[in-house]
């Protein structure tokens, strides 16, 4: 049987490189050889036993790679040897759920998100990918692997807090946590068009890559009084649109305290505990505000919208990649990511540590031919 390089979850704090049998794809199915994926926070929740999941999974759900191969019914859309991206959400496209247009929860509550929850994921050699057809999103040939990286889910979930806020031309909003998913979420305040734009958390240097990003002001957390200074830039009402995340009750409650009667407190965070909404915050449950939730939206038509985005000079995620190891060294990587050391903001796993080199190389590249000034949007 052939088997492959996997990191595999065993118990809280407890995960390894093994050797593991590699996929089989099965009819509608594919197996891509992962040539590039990353850490998300999501995947510090499921280490540190705050998510359950079954020992022996592997984790992850950011996958890029190449069409290795192609189950019954899928050549006549893609090729072995072509590159893609997969969504860490994988719709069916069939169920009552995606016909209804919730791709996110395919099948039944958070449904959609497969690799590294239900089925095995992305942090490997190899990753089967189910119902292909729906899921496989070819990268454009101008495109490299880290330019895309983030398409798969954070890019994706930051954007979608903008998306579900339904922010509108000219509103103000606040953006709680820029960490990448708030970074990405500030990117997409920008692009639906908010004319106030506030990132706030307690770190200096995530601060400054907001500015970058698209942020107008920042409030560093540990210096002010986030609420009050928010109150006193938006004419004491309070903003349209908060977007929360991190997945604290601290933040979310502070997101609810700042968004005026009417707005939207659009909620990415994921919570390992009990969320309470103060009462005078919450108006009573009279204050006509609105709090929606968004899982991370997959299926290859978002990820190609996402990469067109990048393709055509819209959106420069690649400051969000800070570092990069191979999956050999996952635990240095884990480690340096779940603790925020180092100004890390987004690790590149590599199951191939021959390709660091190069992709370090092109990354120097990148900054020594940039024109001066160029922001992330």
């Amino acid at each position: 049987m052939k088997t492959m390089k996997a990191v595999v979850f065993h118990a809280k704090d407890r995960i390894a490189v093994e050797e593991v049998p590699r996929p089989v794809a099965g009819p509608g199915e594919a197996v891509i050889r992962i040539t590039l994926t990353t850490i998300c926070g999501t995947d510090v929740h499921i280490v540190r036993g705050e998510y359950p999941v079954q020992s022996g999974l592997i984790l992850g759900h950011e996958p890029v790679g190449v069409i290795e191969e192609l189950g019954a019914g899928l050549d006549k859309f893609y090729a072995v040897g072509q590159r893609v991206i997969v969504g860490a959400i994988t719709p069916c496209g069939q169920c009552f759920y995606c016909l209804n247009g919730s791709h996110s929860q395919c099948g039944g509550p958070l449904g959609g998100w497969r690799f590294g929850n239900t089925i095995n994921g992305a942090w490997a050699e190899y990753l089967l990918v189910p119902d292909a057809r729906a899921n496989l999103a070819p990268i454009p040939s101008s495109l490299s692997d880290e330019s895309v990286l983030l398409c798969p889910d954070i890019f994706s979930t930051g954007l979608s807090g903008a998306e579900s806020g339904r922010i509108r031309v000219g509103d103000s909003v606040a953006v709680f946590a820029q960490g990448p998913i708030g970074l990405c979420a500030t990117v997409g305040a920008r692009l639906k068009g908010a004319s106030l734009i506030i990132g706030v958390d307690p770190n200096s240097d995530r601060l400054d890559v907001a500015h970058r990003f698209g942020a107008t002001v920042t409030l560093n957390s540990r210096e002010v009084d986030v609420v009050e200074e928010i109150k006193r830039l938006t004419d004491g009402r309070g903003v349209d649109v908060a977007i929360e995340a991190l997945g604290r009750q601290e933040t979310f409650e502070n997101a609810l305290k700042a968004t005026r009667p009417g707005g939207i407190v659009s909620s990415l965070g994921v919570y390992s505990g009990k969320i309470v909404a103060p009462y005078e915050a919450f108006h009573a449950g009279l204050g006509d505000q609105t709090i929606v939730t968004t899982l991370c939206p997959g299926g290859k038509e978002r990820m190609r919208r996402l990469m067109a985005m990048i393709e055509h000079d819209r959106v420069d995620l690649s400051p969000l990649v800070t570092h990069r190891f191979s999956l050999d060294d996952i635990e240095s990587a884990f480690d340096l990511f779940s603790s925020g050391r180092d100004h890390v903001l987004k690790v590149a796993l590599y199951p191939d540590a021959r390709a660091i080199a190069s992709s370090r190389e092109r990354s120097y590249q990148r900054l020594v031919t940039a024109t001066p000034g160029d922001a992330a949007i």
